[in-house]
Order: structure tokens, then C-alpha cells, then sequence
């Protein structure tokens, strides 16, 4: 199976942190992960460890795992810290900044809008979720599609819009202004063992 899409609140369970948009949060009510010997599970091996950090950034993002090997590999690639890069591969997918910007409630439901064609980059229609955005890369809501629900409900609620992440909601309009930097990534994970993990 390519992607999960099993009960988001057991899945959160098992990572320990809120990785999907939810709105009551399954840690509250059981803060220990599921299954039957959830409560007197025994401390991870260093193996263990690892892999759950890459799972929880592989279920924070919604990609597969031949996706995220993909992204690893193009990161130790690039010049800088490999677990940083692996991360800014992540954040500047166009599914995700569909939903960094306000267009989209969630990430599945920016790459569903993206797929479906309803955004335009620079000026020509795409429908790829995992292209990598450039910086200087505008993405522009269809005329067609502003009026659509989903879009709708998602401006009028959206919080706050990353620093390296221009939108204007009236306008339907964004663009990235930078590469964002770790301290501007607030993904619950920690890439070392990301990065450890796969080296092994």
C-alpha cells in the first residue's frame, strides 16, 4: 500500500504526536499507542526509534515510501545538513504549499485540489503534487474554482501563513519568497534519525 489510510487517530497514537488536522486530538483521551499491549509496551530499540521518526514524517506529509527514499536520496545530493535539506524537499512540494498558504484545510485535500487541476503555476496549469517549487513561484486558484467550498472554507479560516510563503486570499494568489530554513519548519520530527536511519 503506497499511502495510509487507515484511522488517523490510531496512526497519530502510535507516533505519540498530532500529525493529522483533526480536530480533537486521540492523545488526550489515550496518551499511549494502540493495540492491545499499548500501556506496557517496552522501551524502542535504537532501530525502533528510527524508523517511527521516518514513518511520522512520511504520515506528516502524506507521501509513499519510494516518494520520501526519493526525496532522501536528492537530499544527501545537495550541498548542506541532509536532514534539513530532506525536510525543505518536503515543505516545497506544491500539495504542501497549498496548504501552507491557506488554500486547503489539509494536506490530502491540497493534493486532491491539485490533481483535480484547479491551480495554475506561474501562469500554466499543473496538477502534480510532489513538483518542487522554486523560488519566485506563484501559484494562482483557478477563476473557476474560488467559489469552490473547500478553498472557500479554507481562506476564510486559515491562521497564519509561513514567513517564507507570500498569499493573498483576496486575490486567490501566493508565491514563494525563500526556501525555508529549519527554524521555519515546524515538523514534529527529528531528521538526524531520519538520516540515520536510512545510512544504516
Amino acid at each position: 500500500m503506497a499511502r495510509y489510510t487507515g484511522p488517523k487517530a490510531r496512526r497519530d497514537r502510535r507516533a505519540g504526536v498530532m500529525l493529522s488536522s483533526m480536530r480533537k486530538n486521540p492523545l488526550e483521551r489515550k496518551p499511549y499507542p494502540p493495540g492491545e499491549h499499548g500501556r506496557g509496551r517496552q522501551r524502542q530499540t535504537e532501530y525502533g526509534m528510527r524508523l517511527l521518526e521516518k514513518q511520522k514524517a512520511r504520515w506528516y506529509y502524506g507521501v509513499s515510501e519510494k516518494q520520501f527514499r526519493g526525496a532522501y536520496d536528492k537530499a544527501t545530493r545537495m550541498s548542506g545538513v541532509s536532514g534539513e535539506n530532506l525536510l525543505r524537499l518536503m515543505e516545497l512540494r506544491v500539495d504542501n504549499v497549498v496548504f501552507r498558504m491557506g488554500f486547503a484545510t489539509s494536506r490530502p485535500q491540497a493534493r486532491q485540489l491539485v490533481v483535480h487541476g484547479h491551480f495554475y503555476l506561474n501562469g500554466r496549469k499543473h496538477n502534480i503534487p510532489s513538483a518542487i517549487m522554486g523560488t519566485g513561484d506563484v501559484l494562482t486558484v483557478k477563476e473557476k474554482s474560488r467559489s469552490l467550498e473547500p478553498i472557500q472554507e479554507a481562506v476564510e479560516n486559515v491562521v497564519a501563513v509561513p514567513a517564507w510563503l507570500e498569499a493573498d486570499h483576496d486575490n486567490f494568489t501566493g508565491r514563494l519568497l525563500h526556501s525555508p530554513e529549519r527554524g521555519e519548519i515546524d515538523t514534529p520530527v527529528e531528521e538526524q534519525l531520519i538520516i540515520e536511519f536510512y545510512s544504516r
